[in-house]
């Protein structure tokens, strides 16, 4: 699919304005933040830890967002938190780690904390469809509470000293505006510096069809970048929501799990599938990361990762299996080499959109 006209240097600013979008390989900036590409790795829960976003940064991602760390954990410097989740590679700047909570104090301290830790910027989860998040108050349920969502986007403002996004849904209900006209209010009355849209209520989850429109019409509305997510699950359907959304970038969630190709794909660098070889040695990478931040924590952790890369493997039931029971890393090194290899495997196919676990995007 061909991309949009580049735009002149007179009309670097956002695509919505030109009434032409830039191509998805053009800079931008969100507040004093420059941005390389308009490609970005959306906030994966319990996934999006320092070596995913190192990893889609790796394959072209202009920018990784952090699976959502609580600000309340971050206020009382919760161990495990701070050592796990508030970790930041000095390879993957810019990076953004995304907060929530629904306390304006402990967010404040929260995205102090994060920035002190090497955020370059600080993102609000204002979207997750979660009923344990939302009955926390956080997530999706600040669109019911705009007042509380504006207080926490400027606490996080003022006291970390970073531009500050937020990621929201379009509503609670089918129907429901609010997340739009929250959006917009967040910008004037707080000084977001740019939003990621969902356009899908937070009640659907990951189901029906964003609403891509809607992103446009909230690309009217203010004068900050504004970015799709929601559906794209291929490097065609982030094309296609780019162009019918009329965004200033687009967030790979759920597309990218198994498939940090597709961070290529989208700024032109490939055009093939991986090989088995590509597939089984990014694999590898993974887990030889994982095992530096968990240790032996990682063989149980990594099971969740191994069906996304399964079927591009071209590995076998038997060793699918095998994957799911395997105890150690280096049995688990061990099949993977074998599947690299073509033993007991089938043949490499298109990798397979996983669902994402619950609440693995907002």
């Amino acid at each position: 699919m061909t991309e949009p006209p580049v735009p002149s240097p007179q009309s670097a600013g956002r695509g919505s304005e030109r009434g032409r979008q830039a191509p998805l390989t053009a800079p931008f900036r969100i507040g004093d933040v420059e941005i390389a590409n308009r490609v970005l790795l959306a906030p994966l829960a319990g996934i999006g830890s320092w070596f995913v976003r190192l990893q889609a940064r790796r394959h072209g991602a202009g920018l990784a967002v952090s699976e959502m760390v609580s600000s309340f954990a971050l206020h009382y410097r919760n161990e495990r938190t701070l050592r796990e989740l508030l970790v930041v590679h000095p390879d993957e700047h810019p990076v953004s780690v995304q907060l929530f909570g629904a306390d304006p104090e402990k967010m404040r301290s929260g995205a102090a904390i994060a920035a002190e830790a090497g955020a370059d910027l600080i993102d609000i989860n204002m979207g997750c469809p979660v009923r344990k998040v939302r009955n926390a108050g956080a997530g999706a349920e600040l669109l019911s509470r705009p007042g509380l969502a504006i207080e926490l986007a400027r606490a996080a403002r003022e006291e970390s000293g970073r531009p500050v996004t937020v990621k929201l849904r379009s509503g609670l209900l089918a129907g429901d505006r609010s997340g739009v006209e929250l959006a917009a209010r967040l910008v004037a009355e707080a000084g977001v510096a740019a939003v990621a849209l969902h356009p899908r209520p937070a009640t659907l989850q990951h189901g029906g069809d964003p609403d891509y429109p809607l992103v446009r019409e909230l690309s009217g509305m203010v004068d900050v970048p504004v970015i799709v997510s929601g559906g794209l699950r291929s490097a065609e359907a982030a094309r296609r929501a780019y162009a019918e959304s009329g965004a200033d970038a687009v967030m790979i969630a759920r597309g990218s799990l198994g498939n940090p190709w597709i961070f290529e794909e989208l700024t032109g660098n490939r055009e093939r599938r991986p090989e088995r070889s590509e597939v089984a040695a990014e694999l590898l990478w993974i887990m030889d990361r994982a095992e530096q931040h968990l240790g032996a924590r990682a063989a149980r952790y990594l099971r969740k990762f191994y069906p996304w890369y399964v079927e591009p493997l071209g590995a076998g039931r038997a060793a699918a299996d095998a994957l799911q029971r395997v105890e150690t890393l280096a049995e688990a090194r061990r099949l993977v080499e074998a599947a690299a290899a073509g033993e007991g495997s089938s043949p490499p196919a298109r990798p397979a959109r996983a669902a994402a676990p619950v609440g693995a995007a907002a």
